[in-house]
């Protein structure tokens, strides 16, 4: 039996797995063979996107043409939302209009208000509250793109915030059309209007998540809304992605770890006792990246600038003290394998100290996500073509099946 080479065509390059023996997965005449197609589609490119790229051996992260940590530190997240949306910064007087028709998409329907306070009562979880609200932002207006994009951005803080809110036997509060949208957000959830320096180091972190390449919940908003469906099931789609723990599940665990050890002085024999039962060290290690997470050094220096203006003081120096230790360790025990820091290590560190609860670390992240599923989204409308790659069949063939005599035909 001869070997195959599948050819992965895209504007960028072309994959070969070496063979004797050539197949263009474009031509469905050929489908490829299971031995020459990973089988989760790691180093496949299957489409192309102006919106971000992620470089994993070199630790970079570019957004639109910035790298992340030029931009996510310094930019408003308004601004980096109409980048995004747009392909460049906004000028002033678009910045304007651009945040103003943002703030006035916040308030939420009294329909998706009722579906919140029932969710609260069954005690749901706040992702499983994300999905089912976010489904329902599209009822009473008419499909539009551009509009239900706009919409879901602006209405996921106030979702999140409600909920939570509900769910803790709280009223939701009043929408207010004058806060930047990071500050929005810690209004909805808190009840209070945050200072400068809490706002800025959230408007930090959601620009940092906002987007992340060909990730699995982008990756299935492309896949539905290349089918010309519509965004808001697209973006529903993506939250139902994300709510899985291989995706979006991790930044908790990694404070636990940090909460568990403690003092600096357990941090040695805790980690020790971790690797030795094979227990993988949450917070450490990336699917993409080879070096240190680059987003992970943005919000270390936003959650250095935040403790220090303020916050506990002494876990952010338990937490340098783990990240160190375990590093170390790593090293030693794992020389073979680049096991960094990445972005849910401090992603956990600076959600904590802003007062989130664990609970909302992942739709926290989906208040900044949403933007990055809602470009793509418009690019996938604007530039694609249905999403419809091959599968291999691996099954029995040649089968029969026993009609009997008694069986009459349907």
């Amino acid at each position: 039996m001869s070997s195959v080479t599948v050819i992965y065509r895209s504007p960028f390059e072309t994959a070969i797995c070496s063979s004797d023996a050539a197949i263009n997965i474009d031509n469905p005449r050929y489908p490829p063979q299971i031995r020459g197609m990973p089988e989760d589609l790691e180093g496949v490119v299957a489409t192309a996107t102006r919106l971000s790229h992620v470089d994993g051996k070199a630790g970079r992260l570019t957004i639109a043409g910035y790298a992340v940590e030029d931009l996510a530190p310094y930019a408003s997240f308004e601004e980096v939302a109409y980048l995004l949306l747009h392909g460049r910064l906004p000028e002033p007087a678009e910045r304007v209009r651009f945040t103003q028709d943002l703030a006035g998409r916040r308030a939420l329907s009294r329909l998706v208000l009722e579906v919140l306070h029932e969710a609260a009562a069954t005690q749901a979880r706040p992702i499983d509250a994300l999905r089912m609200a976010a489904a329902l932002l599209s009822l009473g207006r008419e499909e539009s793109a551009g509009d239900d994009a706009m919409t879901a951005i602006a209405s996921f803080p106030t979702i999140v915030g409600a909920y939570w809110r509900a769910l803790n036997g709280q009223e939701p509060v009043p929408v207010r059309s004058d806060l930047p949208h990071a500050a929005h957000y810690l209004h909805q959830v808190f009840g209070a209007e945050p200072s400068t320096e809490r706002a800025r180091a959230l408007a930090t972190y959601l620009n940092t998540v906002c987007d992340h390449g060909l990730n699995a919940s982008t990756f299935a908003a492309r896949v539905i809304v290349s089918t010309r469906s519509d965004v808001i099931s697209a973006i529903t789609g993506a939250v139902g992605a994300l709510k899985g723990p291989l995706h979006g599940g991790a930044p908790g665990p990694a404070l636990d770890m940090v909460f568990e050890i403690g003092t600096p002085e357990r941090a040695e024999s805790v980690i020790r006792a971790k690797l030795d039962r094979g227990e993988r060290l949450m917070g450490f290690g990336h699917r993409i990246y080879r070096v240190r997470d680059p987003r992970a050094d943005v919000l270390a220096r936003a959650a250095e600038r935040f403790y220090a203006s303020g916050g506990d003081q002494r876990l952010y120096d338990l937490a340098q003290q783990v990240e160190a230790t375990a590093l170390r360790l790593l090293r030693e025990r794992k020389p073979e394998r680049r096991l960094e820091t990445n972005v849910e290590f401090y992603t956990a560190l600076l959600l904590h100290g802003l007062g989130f609860p664990s609970e909302l670390f992942t739709p926290t992240f989906a208040v900044g996500r949403v933007l990055g599923w809602s470009a793509h989204c418009l690019e996938q409308l604007r530039d694609g073509r249905l999403i419809r790659p091959q599968s291999a069949y691996i099954g029995p063939t040649g089968l029969h099946y026993d009609r009997g005599p008694a069986r009459p035909a349907v």
